[in-house]
């Protein structure tokens, strides 16, 4: 992204206002920022505007926030996805153990993203890993920031379902769904 993006007018229910206590009054700077915020989940999955208070966030928050900002301010060509990747240890280095135990080779998990200009910008992940989780989508959506609660999990979950039917998974979906919060678990773990 070449242009800072300067803050239009910011007001009291826009989240460029809020950025304002942060020192911060253009969008390049925000990126920084949220980016270099620790990997945790927030209190509540759907507010990606507790990013801001509770100075963390998700694949999903720091993305949606991002997005959502860029929608307040009009900065074009911005646009937040989910993806479904197949996640494993050299895309998601610390899960290793996870999937050995129950011998998944990887498990799709789903992932919240920006394109701009069609570019996948991913400001959650440290990009030294054998395999960029971009080389292992299997599905990607555009979606809306409010969509990245209920909506975001149904999509994975109905992913998961057919994953398990179209590919003869031996667990159901509740143990691959408790394996995939084990996953998530040692990612929350690495990143304390």
């Amino acid at each position: 992204m070449d242009k800072s993006y300067k803050f239009i007018s910011p007001h009291p229910s826009l989240l460029s206002f809020k950025l304002l206590n942060f020192g911060i009054t253009n969008y390049k700077d925000t990126l920084t920022f949220i980016q270099n915020l620790p990997y945790g989940r927030n209190s509540n999955r759907s507010d990606y505007s507790l990013v801001l208070k509770e100075l963390k966030g998700t694949c999903s928050t720091k993305h949606a926030f991002l997005a959502e900002l860029a929608n307040q301010q009009n900065i074009p060509n911005i646009k937040l996805f989910v993806g479904v990747y197949n996640m494993c240890e050299e895309n998601t280095p610390g899960i290793k153990a996870v999937l050995e135990k129950w011998q998944l080779p990887f498990l799709p998990e789903a992932y919240c993203y920006l394109k701009i200009n069609s570019e996948i910008l991913d400001i959650t992940r440290i990009s030294n890993h054998t395999i960029s989780f971009e080389n292992s989508l299997v599905f990607e959506k555009e979606i809306f920031p409010n969509q990245i609660g209920e909506y975001k999990v149904k999509l994975h979950q109905t992913y998961l379902k057919h994953w398990i039917v179209n590919h003869s998974i031996k667990y159901d979906f509740i143990t691959l769904w408790k394996i995939r919060e084990l996953c998530i678990q040692k990612l929350s773990e690495k990143q304390v």
